[in-house]
């Protein structure tokens, strides 16, 4: 079958086949678990301690943002694995067997996930007994990967670049493998009813009860969306006046009216497990009475407060939701009450934003003025001043051989690597693919798209030198962009990035020793002709 035909067996946007709408009189087909207050004492397993997680006020971050109203936080990162979808990876697995679909011991679980689900579904299966694999996107942490090989679980990583529904996309890697490898099975949390359901009879009710049923808003983020349509399903039955408000990142197409969903190219957002490029079956948006787009600046800068101030270890998501509670809440009187969901923990995020130096890369935070790299008289200069040569750029269909024989040629080490419709799509150095050729990794005749690097430091030419350099202390390049504006036939306005050039450590070295010093003041910044 060509590539242009290949399809999804399974598609995770299919529209549900459920016929439930709030406000429904029938009664609900799917098997429902009574909800029992928290028991005290020995736990039987770990699993034991998934749920009844706590609830927490946020009264400082109540103060410091100027609110009327009562800003509470439901700390999903005290569950067993530490999010708040160790309760769908524990449901699917107990429905699965309750029903004799899985065995322990003879079923393989295999999920495509952004990393908490699989760690949800790693932990259920390691005290279970099953053989887990998870399959996830490049994005996603380096932490999340180590817990999960820790749990046991075999991991196959993804382009983050890969639309949803493309052969290389890790839900579609998910299904290739199933059909591989005998007795295996996608719970698949997209359309599985149990992951909302989970969220319908237990979330929801700790809520309900924990706030003695006076709640007035909840806001929740939107991944598959099973948390915010579980909640606001049981929770509008209890209370039909609450507020859902969902937050979906800028870059993810969840929102609705579809105006709100604009897109980006390239990587369109760094804060993980929120969002997608499609519509989850279990996502039911009608439930969500008010859709809000949150930013990563914003929403770092928020998790670090919520660590600071109030104490929670969460991740990055949390801050996107509080920060979206804030504004959402501002015009709330004193006496109301807003919940904000905490998926996880910070432990997945240990050398991303509670990094100040990843932060500083990725244009999140400003270099210290005590930083050794600010009292350099070089620090403030952007990447322009920098004489790059023009940039060389090669398609990712390229033969390896071909593309060495270009390096060689041009005198160059790295070169950028671009999809059809011109987007970045990564970079090849001469020494990788020489390593991979010699080793058998790969062939000359292999596209470079097996060889090139997906994960890569992508900065504009107005990046500071001081940034730059920060990133150079661990990677071997960076690739400088400009933005441009495309307006298509109909108007319709994209923001598009081209390759400026490639920046190494000895670029920069090369500038301060024939540039300028302390004494001597640098030249005008070199522009490449685009200004």
């Amino acid at each position: 079958m060509s590539v242009t035909e290949w399809t999804l067996a399974i598609r995770p946007d299919k529209p549900s086949d459920c016929k439930w709408a709030i406000g429904s009189s029938e009664p609900s087909p799917h098997v429902h678990n009574k909800w029992a207050p928290p028991k005290f004492g020995v736990l039987d397993n770990i699993l034991d301690h998934i749920g009844n997680t706590p609830l927490v006020r946020l009264d400082r971050i109540k103060k410091d943002k100027g609110l009327k109203c009562d800003l509470f936080a439901k700390c999903e990162f005290f569950n067993s694995g530490g999010s708040v979808k160790d309760r769908i990876g524990l449901r699917m697995v107990e429905e699965a067997e309750k029903a004799g679909t899985i065995k322990p011991g003879v079923h393989t679980l295999i999920e495509p996930t952004s990393g908490n689900t699989g760690i949800g579904l790693a932990l259920t299966a390691a005290v279970k007994g099953y053989r887990c694999i998870i399959v996830m996107p490049e994005k996603m942490s380096n932490e999340k990967v180590s817990v999960l090989r820790a749990l046991g679980a075999e991991i196959v990583r993804t382009p983050t670049s890969a639309a949803f529904d493309s052969q290389e996309s890790h839900i579609a890697v998910a299904q290739k493998l199933m059909d591989e490898i005998p007795n295996s099975i996608i719970l698949d949390q997209y359309r599985n009813e149990y992951n909302p359901i989970a969220h319908y009879d237990d979330t929801a009710e700790e809520l309900f009860h924990q706030m003695d049923g006076k709640i007035d808003m909840v806001v929740a983020g939107t991944g598959t969306g099973g948390t915010v349509t579980g909640i606001a399903r049981k929770l509008k039955e209890k209370l039909p006046n609450i507020v859902i408000v969902g937050v979906d990142p800028e870059g993810s197409s969840l929102a609705y009216p579809e105006s709100l969903n604009k897109e980006r190219e390239g990587e369109a957002y760094h804060v993980e497990g929120t969002g997608y490029d499609f519509i989850p079956t279990v996502l039911d948006r009608d439930c969500i009475d008010k859709w809000m787009k949150s930013e990563d600046g914003p929403s770092f800068a928020m998790s670090r407060q919520l660590i600071r101030q109030e104490g929670l270890l969460c991740g990055g998501s949390c801050g996107a939701n509080v920060y979206c509670a804030v504004e959402a809440a501002r015009h709330l009187p004193a006496g109301a009450r807003v919940v904000a969901i905490l998926p996880d923990s910070v432990r997945n995020y240990m050398t991303k934003y509670l990094s100040d130096d990843w932060m500083i890369e990725n244009g999140f935070l400003n270099p210290s003025e005590e930083d050794e790299l600010s009292l350099q008289w070089w620090h403030k200069l952007p990447v322009s001043v920098i004489a790059m040569k023009d940039p060389i750029i090669i398609s990712s269909s390229m033969k390896c051989q071909t593309a060495m024989q270009i390096m060689n040629d041009r005198n160059v080490d790295q070169l950028p690597v671009v999809d059809t419709d011109g987007s970045i799509s990564g970079a090849v150095t001469l020494h990788n693919m020489m390593r991979k050729v010699t080793k058998g990794q790969a062939a000359a005749q292999d596209p470079v798209s097996k060889v090139m690097y997906n994960q890569f430091q992508k900065v504009s030419v107005d990046t500071s030198l001081a940034v730059v350099s920060k990133m150079l202390d661990h990677d071997h390049f960076v690739i400088v962009t400009k933005g441009w504006q495309y307006y298509d036939d109909d108007g319709v306005h994209t923001e598009k990035q081209i390759v400026f050039g490639i920046l190494s450590r000895s670029d920069i070295v090369h500038y301060l020793m024939n540039e300028g010093s302390e004494e001597t003041p640098p030249k005008v910044p070199l522009t490449n002709g685009f200004h």
